[in-house]
């Protein structure tokens, strides 16, 4: 079996763990649109793709999955998700899996104030979200936090702590939006591309809910997060809490994502639970349950060969297991090695 990985980045632990899953039985192929990737140094080949919003991307990767015999494909970048599930019956048509939710389940995900209209739908707590900015002033809720609708990781993410921070604050981010690629989703609405969130005080945890490939329920992996570091858990523990866990399995039902969601929720001092924001892939806390038992890449590939997954070995974590992520220097190839 052959997988593919888009948008690898830099997530060169998560190509270690499907390259340890698949043992002698594949290879693992990653592609990125930038040739320095530090991923290209541990995958079995790799290929350097156009950019995303390139008109070519899809037929690039149609035409590198039938040479390279791939039979599946999954995503790590938010903005990536959108256009191969768009795309998903083109790659099924000469058979190849792509791991990524339908595109409903995107929208929710990667808008963060269809996330806060989803959830509030559903009747999950969430904080106060504005997407005008003559609303948020009105209604005087400060702090607040001041962040893209379509953003990722710790780009643009600011706190404002009265009204004039807040003005500051959003024209500034604003110019920001539109001086990086989240202009490409960003320009869905480009009047209204930045939300305004009450700020949670409280303890930050983060949960992979695990679905099977068709989108059912399998477990949820709750870590209370010890520190982060650009936007992105530093440290972590797992742990045991039925509320949370709870809230896991009702996310999977109404949301029916595929593979792993992302889930990051706060707890205040009244012990309010608020589920701030969702990513339908594995997301940077995904390491920690891995380090505490986990074994999603296992398991996908399990379900790829329609076997049967036993959810207690494999999506189920020790508690109390700490991690902490570091960091390592490496030299990259030349372009063009391979």
């Amino acid at each position: 079996m052959n997988i593919l990985f888009t948008s690898v980045g830099r997530r060169t632990y998560l190509i270690k763990y499907f390259k340890e899953a698949l043992g002698n039985t594949g290879k693992v192929f990653v592609a990125n649109s930038d040739c320095n990737s530090p991923v290209f140094l541990i995958s079995d080949e790799f290929v350097v793709t156009p950019l995303i919003y390139d008109t070519e991307y899809i037929d690039f990767l149609l035409d590198y999955c039938k040479t390279k015999n791939i039979n599946a494909i999954i995503s790590l970048f938010d903005i990536d998700l959108p256009i191969l599930s768009k795309n998903k019956k083109r790659f099924e048509s000469i058979g190849i899996k792509v791991i990524v939710s339908n595109e409903n389940v995107l929208n929710v995900c990667n808008d963060k104030y269809s996330t806060y209209l989803f959830l509030k739908k559903n009747k999950f707590n969430v904080p106060k979200t504005y997407i005008s900015l003559d609303e948020a002033i009105s209604n005087n809720i400060y702090p607040v936090i001041v962040k893209p609708r379509w953003g990722m990781g710790s780009i643009g993410i600011y706190k404002a702590d009265d009204e004039a921070e807040l003005r500051i604050f959003y024209k500034k981010l604003y110019k920001e939006i539109f001086n990086t690629y989240l202009k490409y989703e960003s320009s869905i609405d480009n009047s209204n591309a930045i939300i305004i969130q009450e700020m949670i005080d409280g303890q930050e945890y983060g949960l992979d809910i695990i679905n099977d490939l068709e989108g059912n329920y399998q477990s949820t992996i709750v870590k209370k997060k010890i520190a982060m570091r650009s936007g992105e858990t530093d440290c972590a523990m797992t742990i045991n809490m039925k509320k949370l866990t709870q809230i896991g399995e009702k996310l999977s039902v109404v949301l029916n994502h595929v593979g792993n969601l992302d889930c990051d929720l706060f707890i205040n001092n009244k012990e309010e639970i608020y589920v701030l924001e969702m990513n339908a892939r594995f997301g940077g806390g995904y390491p920690f349950s891995h380090l505490a038992g986990v074994n999603l890449p296992k398991a996908i590939i399990k379900w790829l060969r329609n076997e049967t997954v036993d959810v207690d070995k494999l999506l189920t974590a020790q508690p109390n297991v700490i991690g902490q992520k570091d960091i390592e220097i490496v030299e990259l190839k030349q372009k063009g090695d391979n």
